[in-house]
């Protein structure tokens, strides 16, 4: 028999004890499939293991799938490979099924006779689809012309207990694909190249930067004080310093701190973690890239963030013209730079300048903006109202520039422009994609701006940073004029892939619990 049989003794039942609930759990409980527990028990009952440890495959599917390109040479060739089974179709003493694994599928056939009649029976009967096996046989195709393995060895490699959906739907329930992710990538392959793309979009975007001589370090997720963001954060306890800590909303203050050391260029690919909505664009675990490099100004941070992007779209894709929904998207450089106030005037024909303060409160009103109360200066107004007029019009990638210095605290005073700082954001189909600033390196300055963020924490908005007096005093050993960018991973692919919910492309993302 060529199925693999373990030494030690099998025991002749299967014994599945119930578990106590565990609230933390996504489901509460087990979804085994009664047949396939009894499927299983009779392998056992044979004296064979249903989950050995190790195979040897001479080529992934994928490989297989090529020989076939020179079909009269690597006929009969003998291949042993292994996958999972998909759509077992039982024809009396033929058995076709589909085999799959990461880079693709192919049609394996059993024919009674070609392999021990115990073996047929036992794949005939107690192998279901959901299986994931071992073959060895020679490559042929079927007169229909189906590149196929005809099998003369199985293995049974792991007995799976779930059953998998039906095969004519698949997985289509979108709550069911996010909780259960594993799922939709044993049943989705489309799905599982999503994620393909994500990796390979950070391996490029690591070459790139580090193509540039820049250097990738990892800074603390643990936190004694976060900041280098706007954004409510996530708390907890360490018992043994028995203080509280904070998941970092950024890596910005600790990059930046090593700028100071005298690393003039440094980036991370990191997890943030922030104590906010959740909806098609946001999850309160994300992925994003921040780069600082000396001795550069936000001018340069454009320029590198648009390098960087439209490399990687064109490598990844082969083209600059992404569809996304009703829209195709170009990305061909140049890209359009515009400031805020001109923004504002340009998409929503509204010269902020030009109205009271009132005036702009009944404007806010009339739009239907929320939060208009907290404005109560003309660069608070600029910006609120650039994001409820302008925003969602950005479709093609727009770099707007000059923000109010009231909402950016950690970016440099305009060089020429009062009540303004060298900060920009990269919009691409109605999204912010990146963010990047003109690093403010005046000690006295940083320190003021983080006072006025902490008077507008303490009266009531959980959003405003805390001072960090530590990064204060590493700003007061001095920093060069620095540049810094950050870019957010999880929207970037789903621009890659024209998705519309951020959900489709963490692999794991956050969801309320089912209880």
């Amino acid at each position: 028999m060529s199925m693999e049989i373990n030494n030690e003794k099998m025991s002749d039942n299967l014994v599945l004890s119930d578990n106590e609930s565990d609230n933390n759990n996504i489901s509460d409980s087990r979804v085994f499939d009664d047949s396939k527990i009894a499927k299983l028990n009779g392998i056992r009952n044979q004296g064979l293991n249903p989950y050995p440890y190790k195979f040897e495959k001479n080529g992934d599917i994928s490989d297989i799938q090529k020989k076939f390109d020179d079909f009269e040479k690597n006929e009969g060739l003998t291949v042993r490979t292994a996958g999972r089974l998909y759509n077992i179709r039982r024809l009396g003493k033929m058995i076709f099924a589909d085999l799959g694994d990461q880079g693709g599928r192919i049609q394996v056939t059993l024919r009674k006779g070609n392999l021990p009649d115990e073996d047929f029976e036992t794949f005939k009967t107690l192998v279901d689809s959901g299986d994931i096996v071992g073959v060895q046989g020679e490559l042929f195709r079927t007169k229909r012309g189906e590149n196929s393995i005809s099998v003369s060895e199985f293995f049974l490699l792991s007995k799976s207990l779930c059953a998998l959906p039906e095969k004519f739907h698949g997985l289509k329930d979108i709550e069911t694909r996010y909780r259960k992710r594993y799922l939709d990538l044993i049943v989705n392959a489309d799905k599982r190249e999503i994620f393909v793309m994500r990796s390979k979009l950070i391996s490029e975007i690591r070459r790139y930067l580090s193509d540039r001589e820049f250097l990738e370090f990892e800074t603390p997720i643990l936190q004694n004080v976060y900041g280098g963001a706007n954004a409510r954060p996530f708390t907890t306890f360490h018992n043994c310093l028995g203080q509280k800590l904070f998941l970092r909303i950024a890596p910005e203050l600790y990059l930046k701190r090593l700028v100071v050391g005298g690393y003039e260029k440094v980036f991370e690919i990191c997890k943030n973690f922030r104590n906010e909505d959740i909806d098609t664009t946001h999850n309160p675990e994300f992925t994003m890239i921040e780069v600082y490099e000396a001795y550069r100004d936000y001018n340069d941070m454009m320029d590198l963030t648009e390098g960087l992007i439209s490399e990687l779209v064109f490598k990844l894709t082969g083209s600059y013209e992404i569809k996304m929904g009703e829209n195709t998207l170009s990305l061909r450089t140049p890209w359009k730079r515009i400031s805020m106030e001109d923004a504002l005037k340009e998409y929503a024909g509204l010269d902020v300048f030009a109205h009271s303060l009132e005036e702009l409160k009944q404007i806010a009103i009339e739009n239907r903006i929320e939060d208009y109360e907290k404005a109560n200066t003309y660069g608070e107004f600029l910006a609120l109202l650039f994001e409820g007029l302008v925003e969602d019009k950005l479709i093609n990638p727009t770099f707007i520039y000059d923000f109010p210095v009231e909402n950016s605290p950690l970016a440099k005073n305009h060089r020429s422009k009062e009540g303004f700082v060298e900060r920009f954001e990269l919009f691409l189909n109605g999204w912010e994609l990146a963010n990047g600033y003109s690093e403010l390196n005046d000690p006295l300055e940083q320190e003021k701006r983080f006072e006025e963020q902490d008077k507008k924490r303490k009266l009531g908005d959980l959003e405003a940073q805390t001072i960090d007096y530590d990064f204060v005093n590493a700003l007061g050993y001095g920093m060069p004029p620095t540049g810094g960018m950050g870019l957010g991973i999880d929207r970037l692919t789903m621009i890659l892939e024209g998705l519309e919910s951020i959900k489709e492309v963490i692999l794991f993302p956050q969801m309320k619990r089912e209880d």
